[in-house]
């Protein structure tokens, strides 16, 4: 009994993990948007700055990820394969909507709710050579007090702007110091829309009952990471 005591105090004595050390993000100037699917679509160019991309990986990483799979089709779930973070930070959901993201859905209104900001469920997810995220839809989550999210928020934290094809033998052995390739992230529809990785670049799309098919390509080199949440509705 004294052992389990000892044991007892021991774990309460345990620090809890530190919280994540987030960069500071600076106002969002200029941003321009690029509609590949009216307000149903678009990307963002630029929202982070290789900077705060760069310093995000490094609290994630610090903050250490878990692996996340799936059943698969056979069990009807999408196949999933990727590592991820997942952090409740209203602070830091608040900080990303005020710098910059809040005016691109000042005049969207669906169903009398107009936006409100992110969901404070905060998740990073990494995925190296050979993992993926197969094809499936995002769903809306009720979130109370007549919120609801509907939008899904990813920002490439990885990737670059002009996306190799050709694998250089002369290149780095660590994968995270090789450049992005492969990952893009397509959506299904009488016209496909591919969105390659860019590093800072977001990337919003509708969910729930209007959410259109779509997936994380396998990663070929080098690690893509990304940060994601959801746009709220009241």
């Amino acid at each position: 009994m004294a052992e389990a005591a000892t044991k007892r105090r021991a774990a309460d004595n345990k620090k809890a993990p530190a919280k994540p050390k987030w960069p500071v993000l600076q106002p969002k100037l200029n941003l321009h948007i690029t509609r590949l699917k009216d307000h149903d679509l678009f990307t963002v160019k630029n929202f982070f700055s290789p900077a705060e991309s760069k310093a995000f990986i490094k609290a994630a990483e610090l903050a250490g990820f878990e692996h996340q799979g799936s059943l698969g089709p056979a069990k009807g779930e999408a196949y999933r394969d990727n590592d991820r973070i997942s952090v409740n930070d209203a602070a830091l959901a608040d900080m990303i909507w005020q710098s910059g993201l809040s005016k691109f859905f000042s005049d969207i209104k669906i169903r009398g709710r107009v936006a409100v900001g992110l969901n404070p469920n905060i998740r990073f997810y990494r995925y190296k050579v050979g993992q993926r995220f197969g094809r499936h839809i995002d769903e809306s989550v009720d979130l109370g007090e007549g919120k609801r999210t509907v939008y899904t928020l990813l920002i490439y934290l990885s990737g670059s702007p002009k996306t190799k094809s050709k694998i250089d033998s002369s290149s780095p052995k660590d994968p995270a110091l090789e450049p992005l390739v492969g990952g893009e992230t397509v959506f299904y529809g009488s016209r496909n829309s591919v969105v390659a990785p860019a590093e800072g670049k977001a990337l919003l799309h509708i969910h729930g009952d209007k959410c259109m098919l779509h997936e994380a390509r396998n990663v070929s080199k080098g690690i893509k990471y990304v940060f994601r949440s959801d746009v709220v509705f009241a």
